[in-house]
Order: structure tokens, then sequence, then C-alpha cells
């Protein structure tokens, strides 16, 4: 792909793991990458290999008010942005009643409020495009309930219903929205970047003997590679028609497709009860 046709992404949270799996990947194939990272100078380890075509900008996704900003300098260098990859994000591990505001008003604001506020300012131009794809990177967590993860599974709940509304509302202007729903990968997730809170109440043994090994226990032996996760985005970008939702290995698939006959079950076993609040007229 020459540059005249090469696609611009922007991709949050871009320092490691499926940011920079994305990134890498999106360079390859020609196109022109913008990242944010963590990192204060706004380096990035591929900066030297694509001169020209990848553009690092330092940001703290809890920053929210910087995110037009950001938005305007990648008009600014590449003259558009068609793809944006919502990835900033990071895990809380916790029995619910245990977790204090500290531990997850941070991870809201990185996990769904950052991505609500870079999807607003990206919109208007790709409104302007009449064309783009939002790529929000929701989690397994997002679609089902996980003991531990209340507070994660919130905020990716959040990300899903905040995703299928701005898709809905933008779908009739060339935009189209794809929410990701990895599973388990071998990236820092279940490693550094997992914030947990034990508490020691022993109704909660189960549920504490779970955090307490799932790092230990699964911590580099996940399912999924990440080296994959930038080619699959590839492959959902240049899709004709791509998905609204996207869940990302067998396991997540497996939850999934088990957690929706669950609900379906329920449903049909119900369903005179949920009639019954139908008016009579």
């Amino acid at each position: 792909m020459s540059n005249t046709t090469a696609r611009t992404w922007l991709i949050t949270g871009a320092d490691k793991g499926l940011g920079l799996s994305a990134a890498k990947a999106a360079l390859e194939q020609g196109d022109n990458v913008a990242v944010t990272v963590l990192a204060a100078d706004g380096s990035h380890s591929l900066a030297a290999q694509y001169p020209g075509r990848l553009k690092s900008i330092h940001l703290d996704a809890r920053d929210q008010e910087r995110c037009a900003d950001v938005v305007k300098e990648v008009v600014d260098t590449f003259g558009r942005i068609d793809v944006l990859v919502n990835n900033a994000g990071f895990g809380l591990m916790a029995v619910a009643e245990a977790t204090p505001p500290e531990k997850y008003r941070p991870m809201f604001e990185v996990n769904f409020f950052g991505l609500v506020e870079m999807t607003k300012a990206v919109l208007p131009f790709m409104r302007a495009q009449r064309s783009g794809h939002i790529i929000n990177l929701s989690s397994k967590a997002g679609f089902m309930g996980v003991t531990g993860f209340a507070f994660y599974c919130a905020s990716k709940f959040a990300v899903e219903g905040f995703s299928e509304a701005v898709a809905a509302e933008t779908k009739d202007m060339g935009i189209r929205v794809t929410i990701v729903e990895p599973g388990g990968f071998r990236s820092d997730f279940a490693g550094p970047s997992l914030v947990t809170a034990v508490n020691d109440d022993g109704d909660y043994a189960a549920a504490n003997d779970r955090i307490s090994k799932y790092v230990t226990e699964r911590h580099g032996k996940q399912e999924s590679d990440v080296a994959k996760f930038g080619p699959a985005m590839c492959r959902l970008v240049n899709a004709e028609n791509p998905p609204l939702h996207l869940p990302l290995g067998k396991d997540c698939l497996d939850a999934l497709r088990a957690n929706i006959r669950s609900i379906e079950a329920d449903f049909d076993r119900w369903e005179e009860l949920s009639l019954s609040t139908m008016a009579d007229d």
C-alpha cells in the first residue's frame, strides 16, 4: 500500500502489549500510525524504524482534556484519522465489597472516560470524512460478570453500552464501530498491570483464593498470543462489513456463547413473569 492510499491509525496505550502489536501490524501493511504512550518524552520503540509514518505522543489517559489536542495534532500531521483504537486500560482484581474508591475510580477514568473523550474528539473528523472505524477494547469481562473482577467488568460493560449506542448513532455517516472482546492474552494484564486487593473475610475464601492464584498461575500461560493481535486488527479494519462485536480467543468465544445460552434459558424460563407487567389495554 502506498502512502497516498495509506490509512491513518490513532492507537492509545501503545507503549507495549496489544497497542504495540496493533501499531506494528498497521505500519507493516503500509499505514500511518499515531500512538499515545505513557513515556514522558513521547518516545516509542518503533519510531526509528518508521520515520515519517509513526507519530508518538505522550498522554496519560486520565488527562482527558488533552484528547482534543492529541487528535488535532494527528490530523495536522497526517491529514485525517481513519482508525481509532481505544486500547489504553488496566485491570483490577478484587472482591467488590473490599475494593476502595481510590482503586476503582482511577480505572474508570482510564478504561471508560478516557475512551469516551477520545472517541468524542475523533468523531467530528470522521463525520466530515464520512468514513472511519472506531475499535473499542472491551473484554470477556465486558460481556459477562467474572468473580474478582466486579469493577473491571463494570468499566468494560460501560464501554460496551457506550459503543453500541455510538454505533447506532453514526452508522449512516460511514462510521463503523467494533467492540473487541479479548480473552486471555500473554500480555502484562495478569502481571504487573493488574491491580489487586485481597479481602481476608472467610465468607470470600473461594473468591480470594482465585484472586491470589490468578497472577501467579495465569500470567504467561494465557491462550492467545499478543503478536497475533495486530494482524487480527488489520484484518478487521480491512473487512468490508466489520462486526459490532469481535471476541478474540477460544476461551472468550466459548465463555460468551455459554453465557448467551444461559441468558436465553433464563428468558424462556421466566417469560410468563416477564410478560406479566404488560398493560391490559
